[in-house]
Formats: structure tokens, sequence, C-alpha cells
């Protein structure tokens, strides 16, 4: 590029870099503390991973069938888009693989769980983890504790109980497992109904159901007879349901009136404990702020310990209000938190899809919810830009130039500029002049200001006030 002739000069094209790589480098030197060690006695992560496959046999058998039969994108896999395997489908995967049609149903169920299937509509693709299955330990224990996260959709629930009940019991039994853990051995379910019990009452007490009954000195007056409700019904047979699920997907053994957590078990309850304690000792107290406060928390981090405060944080909250609460964020003004919720939500994976698909109505949100989409859908994260149209690109573009001018430095907003899409100067300022980006006027006076060549800095200066001006 010469001084004299910014018309002709060229911008040298490389691949656009995500939003999440401005706050990698601007961030400030931490001190690493040592990785943490699971309890003496876990098994290796090979060995734990060898657990996870003979748990997920099965699944992946399914899965790869799936794959082979129906193809990536399929259709006639689903029968009411709601991820429920056909009829059709059901006895050409029992045919083939010598189960009975119930057998391939729940192997199916288990994959999907597990995110060795994905299940968009009426059509079924095999996930990233089955492609990495034989390869990759970690996305097989990932894949595991998707599936044991999801341990209330392994069994059917007790059918007498109010959904209120349920959800209390499932809130409740990570205290539960963590018993467990700390005991190390068998426990007597009665000893495990007492705690349920116990939790169960202080969940019941922090929503202030405390049933005070008539004063001694106010007279009673008889109330109209009323059935009892069923959520004071005994929890004996919901604890029975939730520890057979979780033994259903290889999280404890439970039999002769006790439950032991298996080793698969107890190392994903020290890791949720290891994650939520991480997060809390982090300067933010991430763990406890609202989306945008934790994810202003992390800007600074490298991405690896961002990610890890991201699951923690996810693991401390209901993922459904975690996804709304990451959405809002992203709807906000500050282009950083954008990319970080869209990072945070790539996190979250299947569950978050719903919502992510809805924000492709929103033109702000819209180019990080195509990009998430693709990678979701097994893109290539390098290519997944290719998805988006000039239009969509050069808005991007200017969404993380503003992140950088707000939170970075002059040499990143320098190297921000060489992932244009626009071979030119001249092409570049006139497409981001036309995006109607609300924030061009303010990254291209920044731009302006960073750049060392005189004549370059006066033509996007130039561009600048005819944005403002409306020229």
């Amino acid at each position: 590029m010469t001084s004299r002739i910014p018309r002709d000069s060229r911008l040298r094209l490389v691949r656009p870099r995500p939003l999440a790589a401005a706050p990698a480098a601007i961030e400030q030197r931490r001190v690493r503390r040592p990785a943490p060690r699971p309890p003496e006695g876990t098994p290796a992560p090979a060995e734990l991973a060898g657990m996870a496959r003979s748990v997920l046999a099965a699944a992946a058998r399914v899965a790869r069938w799936a794959d082979r039969a129906l193809g990536p994108g399929g259709d006639s896999a689903t029968a009411d888009g709601k991820a429920t395997l056909s009829d059709a489908t059901a006895r050409r995967a029992a045919d083939a693989l010598g189960l009975t049609v119930d057998q391939v149903c729940a192997d199916w169920d288990t994959a999907r769980l597990a995110g060795l299937i994905e299940v968009h509509g009426d059509s079924a693709r095999p996930g990233w983890r089955l492609r990495a299955w034989d390869r990759d330990d970690s996305a097989v224990l990932r894949g595991w504790v998707a599936l044991c996260d999801a341990w209330s959709l392994a069994c059917p629930e007790p059918g007498d109980y109010e959904p209120a009940a349920v959800a209390e019991v499932v809130t409740a039994m990570p205290q539960v497992l963590s018993f467990l853990q700390l005991s190390a051995g068998p426990v007597p379910v009665p000893q495990l109904l007492d705690l349920l019990e116990q939790r169960v009452t202080e969940l019941r007490t922090e929503r202030c159901e405390v049933d005070y009954g008539p004063r001694p000195d106010t007279p009673a007056v008889a109330p109209e007879p009323r059935p009892a409700p069923a959520v004071d019904a005994p929890l004996r047979p919901l604890l029975d349901w939730a520890l057979r699920a979780l033994a259903s997907v290889g999280a404890l053994t439970y039999g002769d009136g006790q439950a032991t957590l298996t080793p698969l078990g107890s190392w994903a309850v020290w890791v949720k404990l290891e994650q939520i304690c991480v997060a809390a000792q982090s300067p933010a107290g991430n763990i406890e702020q609202g989306a945008e406060d934790m994810l202003r928390g992390c800007a600074r981090l490298r991405p690896a310990a961002a990610r890890a405060e991201y699951r923690a944080w996810l693991a401390a909250r209901p993922v459904g209000s975690a996804v709304t609460e990451l959405i809002a964020a992203a709807r906000g003004e500050d282009a950083l938190l954008r990319g970080l919720a869209f990072e945070a939500l790539r996190v979250v994976g299947g569950p978050a899809e719903p919502e992510v698909r809805a924000a492709l109505d929103e033109p702000t949100l819209r180019p990080y919810a195509l990009l998430w989409l693709a990678e979701h859908d097994g893109v290539d994260p390098e290519d997944a830009h290719e998805v988006l149209t000039r239009e969509e690109a050069t808005w991007l573009w200017v969404d993380t130039a503003a992140a950088v001018a707000d939170h970075g430095e002059a040499p990143l907003l320098l190297r921000h500029l060489e992932t244009a899409v626009q071979p030119t100067v001249p092409a570049l300022l006139d497409e981001v002049r036309a995006v109607g980006h609300p924030r061009t006027v303010q990254v291209l006076v920044a731009l302006a200001a960073a750049h060392p060549d005189p004549a370059f800095a006066k033509a996007v200066r130039r561009a600048a006030f005819q944005v403002h001006t409306g020229g």
C-alpha cells in the first residue's frame, strides 16, 4: 500500500477471525493455578472413556446404522418433528440389527441425548461425536456427560405425581449425588431418602410454601374438603425412579436397598463441582452473575478458561433460562458481549438451537446465528463464514471492529482490517457505508486514528463524515 494512491490499495485476504479472538488478543497475564486433580482412585481419562463407550455401545450402533441407511439429511427418519423415531424407520433398523423395535427406539433416544444423532424436524444426521467416537476420548466423555445430565429423560417418571413434585426431585438430586460421591461407597436408600426429603423441604421453604395452619387463638374455619395435593405424597417412589434412571445411564448401581456411584458417576460429580468452584473463585464471581456480567468477567480470559467459566455458569442454572439470558445479552449494544454470548451458546450445544434459529429474524443477531447453526450442523468452523452473504459478512466485520475499537488496541484493529472480504479499500468503504451498521461512524473514526498511512486515514475519515452527514 502506498501513501498516495489509496483507491488502488489492496487488502490482504485472510479468513475472517471469530469475535472470540478479540479478547484473546487483549487479555492480561493471569496467574495460572495448577490443574485440579480428581479424587484418588479415579481411573485415567482413557479408562473412563472406555467405560463410557461400553455404556453407549448400543446407542452408537444404532447411530452408525442411521448414518449408513439414512445418510446425512435423510428424510422420513422421525414421525412428528420431535425426534420420535418413525415406525417404518424403527422396523428397518430392528430388522437390520437383529433387535426389537422397542430396543431400537430406546437406543435411538439414548443416542440423541448423547449427541450421537442430531434430529431437525423429519431429518436425522450423525452428530460430530459419532465422527470422533473411536479417536477422541474427550468427545466420548462429553457425550456421556450429556446423557447423564439428561438422566430424568432416560426413564418414564411415575404418572401419578404432579410435575412440580418431579421437578423438585430433579432439582434436589445433585445434592444426593454429591453425598454419594463423598461417601465413596454404598449408601442405604433410607439415608438417601432422608437427604432428599430435607432438600425438598428447603426448596419449598425458599418458595415460602409453609403451611402454618390455624393459630390457637383464632377460631378454626372448617375448609372445604379437597384431595391432598400430589406434591405432598411420599418421595420414596420418586427417589426410586431417580436412582433407576441414573443407573440406566451408568452413573450408579442400584440394588439390595443401596446405591453406589460408578467410577463414571463419581468423576462426573467431581467435574461439576470443580467447574462451579473454579467459577466461584474467579475475581468477578461469575457463577453468581447474570449473563451480561458473566460475559464481561470472561472477556479477558483465554478461550479455554472462558469455556470453563461458561460451563460452570451453565451448570448452576436451568439450560432454558440460561439460553434466554445469553440471547438477551447478545441483543445489547456491546458487540464484544454479542460474540461472547454466542461462544457460550456453542458450549450449550443442541438445546440452544431453537432460540438461535429464532434469532435469524433479528438483523443484529443473524450473522452470529448463521455461523452458530452452520457449525452446529457440522460445517468446519474455518469454512462456516461461507454461509454468510456479502452484506452479512460486512455487517459482522463492522460489528467485530466495534468490539475491537471498544475493548482492544490499535494494532488489533489494524489486523482486523486485513480480514475484510472486500479486495480494495474503496470497495470496503463503499460496502461498510451501505450496510447501515449503527456503529459505522465510530468504527471508521477509530480505524482512521489507528492507521499510520495519512492518505488511508484521510480517505476513511472522509467516509466517516459522509456516513455521519448522510452523504
